[in-house]
C-alpha cells in the first residue's frame, strides 16, 4: 500500500472510530434489536475480567433475569480470565449489578497452548456452549514469547475456537464471535510469519470456519478505539492525545452485543466483518491486501500443525 492510501486510511478510520463517529452511526441502530432476554442461552467470554469482555459478560448477565426463574445448573456466562483475583473481584461485580447468579469462572492463560487444550477437554464434559465470544488479547508494545516461543497473542483463538466447535455444533442458533481491530485492513497474510499480523489471521480464520461448519454463525467485528485499561496500559500517549474523542467501553461493546444477541445480527451471512452495527469490507480498494486460496489454506495446516503439537 502507498503512503497516501495508508494516511487516507488511518485518516478515515481514525475519525470513524471517535465517539463522534458512534454517534452518528448510532442514529441507524435499531433500539429494540437489544431489548431481548436469553434465558437457556451459554455464553463464553474471553478476557473478561475488564474492558470490553466484562462491559459484554455484564450486558449480556443483564439479560437473563428468566433464567433465574427456572431450574438448571448451567452457567449463564463463562469468563474465561488469567489472573484470578482480578477475575473474581469482576464476577463479583457482575453478579452485584446484574442481579444475576449464574458467573462461571475459568481461570486459564490462554497464551499457554497446553493450558487451552486442557481447558477445552474439560469444559466438553461439562457444559455446553452456544456463543463464543473471544475477546482476549493483550495489547503489547513489543514482541513477547512464551516458554514454547510463542508470540503470547498467538494460540489463543486457534486452540480454543477448534477446540469448542463440536460443543457450539450440538446446540441451536450457536455463534462464534472474534474481536479483531480495523487494522488489519492494512495488513496482508503472511504464512512465513504468523505470529504477527494476527488481526488479519482472525478474520481469515472466521472466514474459513464459516465455510467448513456451515452451522455456525461466525463473525468478526472492530470495537473502535474505546477507553479501556488494555488501551490506556499498551498505547498510553495515543489514550491522552485524543483523551476528549475516545468511545466508551459501553459504545466499543455495542456492536458485540448486537452481534451475540440480536436477530438482526443472526440473519447476516456467516463469516462478515462488522463494526457500528453494520458489515464493512475486510480490505481497502486499490489494494493488495487480499490473500489466494492456497495462502489461507497454507495458514489452516499451519496453525493445526502447532495446535497438534501441543495436544
Amino acid at each position: 500500500m502507498s503512503l497516501y492510501r495508508s494516511v487516507v486510511w488511518f485518516t478515515k478510520g481514525l475519525r470513524e472510530d471517535t465517539k463522534s463517529g458512534y454517534e452518528s452511526a448510532s442514529k441507524d441502530f435499531v433500539p429494540h434489536n437489544l431489548e431481548v432476554q436469553v434465558p437457556g442461552r451459554v455464553f463464553l467470554v474471553t478476557g473478561g475480567n475488564s474492558g470490553t469482555g466484562k462491559a459484554t459478560a455484564l450486558e449480556i448477565a443483564k439479560r437473563d433475569k428468566q433464567l433465574l426463574t427456572h431450574v438448571s445448573t448451567e452457567p449463564h456466562v463463562h469468563l474465561v480470565c488469567r489472573d484470578q483475583a482480578l477475575a473474581e473481584d469482576a464476577r463479583g461485580e457482575i453478579i452485584q449489578e446484574s442481579g444475576n447468579q449464574n458467573i462461571f469462572l475459568h481461570i486459564v492463560d490462554l497464551s499457554d497452548p497446553k493450558k487451552i487444550w486442557k481447558f477445552v477437554e474439560n469444559f466438553k464434559q461439562e457444559h455446553k456452549l452456544h456463543v463464543l465470544i473471544n475477546n482476549a488479547s493483550c495489547m503489547v508494545n513489543k514482541r513477547e514469547l512464551t516458554e514454547d516461543g510463542l508470540e503470547k497473542n498467538f494460540a489463543g483463538v486457534y486452540i480454543l475456537t477448534t477446540g469448542l466447535i463440536p460443543v457450539l455444533e450440538k446446540e441451536h442458533d450457536p455463534q462464534v464471535i472474534t474481536i479483531s481491530s480495523g487494522g488489519m485492513l492494512v495488513q496482508k497474510l503472511n504464512t512465513d510469519d504468523l505470529q504477527s499480523k494476527r488481526t488479519r489471521q482472525q478474520v481469515v480464520l472466521m472466514e474459513r470456519w464459516a465455510q467448513g461448519h456451515p452451522a455456525i454463525h461466525f463473525s468478526s467485528m472492530h470495537p473502535s478505539w474505546a477507553d479501556t485499561p488494555g488501551m490506556r496500559q499498551a498505547m498510553p500517549g495515543f489514550h491522552a492525545r485524543f483523551r476528549d474523542r475516545r468511545r466508551s467501553e459501553a459504545q466499543g461493546t455495542d456492536t458485540v452485543l448486537w452481534l451475540a444477541l440480536s436477530s438482526a445480527a443472526a440473519a447476516q451471512p456467516s463469516s462478515r466483518f462488522f463494526q457500528d452495527r453494520k458489515p464493512v469490507s475486510t480490505h481497502l480498494s486499490l489494494t493488495r491486501m487480499s490473500s489466494s486460496p492456497a495462502e489461507e489454506e497454507k495458514l489452516i495446516e499451519i496453525l493445526e500443525q502447532l495446535a497438534q503439537t501441543f495436544k
